[in-house]
């Protein structure tokens, strides 16, 4: 592993000039992988972020194919092997194969950049403990987590269908509604639209039905870790949810980041995985020593907001809330592959897990506007005098992540549109400065389409952590 250790290096330089730029999210020391394609016409290609640029692998003669998921399910030493050659081509002292990488590299403003792979399966759980305890709090003051919280690592398979890559605008969802004085339910567009600050787990090689993964080998499965954001409708999930969980109220949009950062490119920031005292034990199938010595993320994560209004005042994005991924799980990336596994459930390359809303210890950490603002009791009021308790129309919203410097999340943004409950397509209107933020190769076609509202966002990432 030494030659990987290398590619982790701090003092590594790339001759991708815009990669070694302090605040960069993406030095070459992260490499994540994503696909872009250079118009809408062709095939979806594998890409490495590196700066501002994106590295075509097969291109640049490192992989002979264009199947993202079939590059998710190599072993792990071809994996590393992998992120070693993309390494040695960027370096900047004696670079490998330069001639090659220098002609398979494109502007990432150039291209249109979509989901970072195919994803069959989608399970959403629930490993965040400060957010399982603030909302059991609000239904039940008095025992606010269920008896199987602290034993199982609770989850629940969503919808694939409904992914959307950041930078997707969606609609306000309708569905069902039911006030507590009232007898019976009404049909209407959600009035308590809600975001989840997530991690997503991205599989790597699957695993045969009946054959579960040993927590031992169960980061050998994972590819990497994507931000995500999985929308919530909290109207509509306050009358369905009984007796089988939310439905309609969660599978009508969730946003992902474009690119995956890799295992390799995080393993300088991984933590110790411990309890605190007094906790019961994990059960022995989810227990193992290397994950009590480092099965833990040390990855630091943000939601910000852009109200209509500020956006048409020109101010920028500012932020509702932060946290950190160790201190806000409950359960480890490897406990949730063996778990998910251990009835003999296979899982395929592609397939993603959210890890549950990722609130912080502290209020001001919540990771959903449910506890921000105490069940929509206590309106959190924004520094250009609005204030907000669920998300209005018009309200854009991205998440980022980050470890230190070296290894930042791409942005997961999304923009809320407003919705009838009519089955017929709303027009949206495209402003010219938001066209020039877009992919040139794409102008001409989103003008026609005019499915989508696209909106101006700051090119920003963590590099500190976030003060109280």
């Amino acid at each position: 592993m030494e030659a990987c250790n290398a590619t982790l290096n701090p003092s590594l330089r790339s001759w991708v000039t815009t990669a070694n730029l302090s605040g960069s999210d993406f030095p070459i020391q992260n490499l994540p992988f994503g696909r872009f394609r250079t118009n809408s016409n062709e095939p979806w290609r594998i890409g490495v972020a590196i700066g501002d640029m994106v590295l075509d692998l097969k291109a640049a003669e490192l992989i002979n194919h264009s199947d993202m998921n079939q590059l998710l399910a190599m072993k792990k030493e071809d994996r590393v092997a992998l992120r070693i050659a993309i390494s040695n081509g960027l370096k900047e002292d004696a670079p490998v194969n330069h001639s090659a990488f220098e002609q398979s590299l494109f502007k990432q403003s150039s291209v249109e950049i979509g989901m970072p792979c195919e994803v069959g399966d989608y399970t959403d759980f629930y490993v965040g403990i400060h957010h399982a305890t603030a909302v059991g709090k609000l239904f039940r003051p008095d025992n606010p987590l269920l008896p199987n919280y602290k034993w199982v690592p609770i989850g629940y398979h969503g919808r694939s269908s409904t992914l959307n890559v950041s930078g997707t605008s969606f609609p306000r969802p309708c569905g069902q509604v039911k006030a507590a004085d009232t007898d019976a339910p009404i049909f209407q567009p959600s009035a308590r639209l809600d975001f989840e600050l997530e991690i997503g787990v991205v599989i790597g090689q699957g695993n045969q039905q009946g054959q579960p993964i040993a927590i031992e080998k169960a980061e050998d499965h994972v590819f990497g870790l994507t931000l995500f954001n999985d929308w919530s409708a909290r109207d509509i999930q306050a009358w369905e949810y009984q007796p089988l969980g939310p439905f309609l109220s969660k599978n009508f949009a969730s946003t992902l980041s474009p690119w995956i950062v890799t295992m390799e490119a995080l393993s300088p920031f991984r933590q110790e995985f411990k309890r605190p005292d007094g906790e019961p034990q994990p059960l022995a199938y989810l227990s193992s020593e290397v994950n009590s010595l480092q099965g833990a993320f040390d990855v630091k994560l943000e939601v910000l907001i852009q109200t209509e209004a500020m956006r048409k005042a020109g101010l920028p994005f500012e932020r509702l809330t932060y946290s950190n991924f160790t201190e806000a799980a409950y359960w480890t990336v490897a406990q949730m592959v063996t778990h998910h596994t251990i009835n003999g459930c296979s899982l395929r390359s592609g397939d993603l897990f959210g890890s549950g809303t990722l609130s912080g210890p502290k209020p001001e950490q919540a990771g959903s506007l449910l506890e921000l603002t105490q069940g929509g009791k206590q309106a959190i009021a924004l520094s250009n005098g609005e204030k907000r308790i669920f998300l209005q129309d018009g309200d854009s919203l991205h998440s980022r992540a980050g470890v230190k410097s070296l290894v930042q999340f791409a942005l997961a943004l999304a923009n809320v549109l407003q919705q009838s409950c009519l089955l017929k397509r709303p027009k949206f209107i495209f402003t010219d400065e938001a066209i020039q933020l877009l992919p040139k190769r794409n102008i001409s076609s989103l003008k026609n389409r005019s499915k989508s509202k696209v909106f101006d966002y700051p090119n920003t990432s963590i590099t500190q952590q976030p003060k109280n």
